[in-house]
């Protein structure tokens, strides 16, 4: 693995693994937390679902790291965090976190998650988790053999009431084989929100719409269905000035025969996200914007269903929302038993496979099927993969115009 020449957040070149934190169980004692970035979704999730498990006995927030050093002052003086870094390697030796947050830019995630895990801290990172499947198999590579660390990515949808009872009746089979899906990201842009300058790019965002903000749903709709096996897609630039697409449309075949349309768009005044699987009994749907309730499910079963039938699919128990929260929750409980948790690994890679293959499918025009993008395969380094007309100009693969001189 190639390491970058600087680490972000850090005045010094990022050379060797950090010295591992002496080994102390994580049973009996609060679970040690920092926060890496300090802006909008630390302040608005991630630090108050770790305040939240701090005062049900179970975390306690003891950093923050921003390379802005008013920001981080004021981020831990609001938080009540008692130790302000704008040096992440340092912050990793004094502190000894157990639990590493990331909040940075996606082209900032791989090497930060590298040196928390070489600290020996587990990782929560925002999605997108890293901008290739070339950074995310390097970032597994320094997960712990046995027991941890391990690296989780932030897809807060797949947790609460609503998602682990619809995977359940998924699992179980009982509203018969899935057949049918549609999985929609359909948001809405102005000219405004990408004249922000990193916006659009490859190098800064990671992608467009199929990445930056389809991928939550994409997520979901893998962790109901399971394993994907093919896809086919398409992609345009309709409206917005940008290096990445404004809109895709994907077709997509599941290991299991369910096929699927998926579709992302930030060209779609009526916001909305939506999951939709039909069954052999009966239609489940999921219809909401940023995160779902029980209430924002809907299961409608075939004619021929008996009643008893269609009240216990249709009972989602205590409504527990989608959140940070839930997913930090079970994160936490994982790290107590030392086992991997979801969204890490293989499973958190997944939805990353996908958006990839789908990229390279929209603009290739072939059909790419789950497995082919490994070492070698440009896509695995980029997820422009050097496509002229997608990729910038300094990325497209030039020909040799060079003319052989006779002797």
């Amino acid at each position: 693995m190639s390491t970058p020449a600087a680490h972000p957040g850090t005045s010094q070149p990022h050379s060797a693994p950090l010295a591992a934190p002496l080994s102390s169980p994580l049973t009996g004692r609060r679970i040690r937390a920092a926060v890496i970035g300090t802006g909008a979704i630390a302040r608005g999730s991630h630090l108050p679902a770790l305040a939240q498990l701090a005062e049900e006995g179970e975390t306690e927030v003891v950093a923050a790291v921003d390379i802005d050093a008013v920001a981080v002052q004021e981020f831990c003086t609001a938080g009540g965090i008692p130790h302000a870094y704008t040096d992440l390697d340092r912050m990793l030796r004094e502190q000894r976190p157990d639990l590493v947050t990331i909040c940075t830019p996606p082209t900032l995630h791989r090497e930060q998650t590298v040196a928390a895990l070489r600290a020996g801290a587990w990782v929560w990172c925002e999605k997108p988790p890293v901008p290739t499947l070339a950074d995310f198999d390097a970032v597994e590579a320094e997960e712990g053999a046995e027991a941890g660390p391990y690296a989780s990515i932030v897809f807060q949808h797949r947790f609460g009431s609503g998602s682990r009872h619809v995977r359940g009746l998924l699992t179980e089979r009982t509203m018969g084989r899935p057949l049918v899906a549609h999985c929609q990201t359909t948001w809405y842009r102005d000219t405004a929100y990408y004249a922000v300058p990193w916006r659009g790019r490859w190098q800064t965002e990671g992608g467009g719409p199929a990445m930056g903000h389809g991928i939550h749903q994409m997520d979901l709709l893998l962790d109901l269905l399971g394993p994907w096996a093919e896809v086919r897609a398409m992609a345009g630039r309709l409206v917005h000035d940008v290096e990445t697409e404004d809109v895709s449309t994907a077709l997509v075949r599941f290991e299991n025969g369910a096929m699927a349309t998926i579709v992302n768009s930030v060209l779609s005044p009526d916001e909305v996200s939506r999951i939709r699987i039909d069954c052999e009994r009966a239609t489940v749907e999921l219809t909401h914007l940023y995160g779902h309730s029980n209430a924002n499910w809907r299961i409608t079963a075939a004619a021929d269903v008996p009643a008893d039938e269609v009240a216990a699919w249709q009972d989602f128990g205590a409504d527990v929302p989608s959140s940070h929260l839930e997913q930090l929750r079970e994160l936490v409980a994982s790290m107590r038993a030392g086992e991997r948790p979801r969204s890490s690994g293989e499973d958190g890679r997944s939805s990353l496979e996908l958006i990839s293959a789908l990229y390279k499918s929209a603009f290739t025009d072939v059909t790419v099927r789950r497995g082919e993008i490994g070492p070698g395969d440009p896509f695995y380094t980029a997820l422009h993969g050097g496509v002229p007309g997608w990729a910038p100009a300094t990325a497209v693969a030039q020909p040799d115009t060079s003319e052989e001189v006779p002797a």
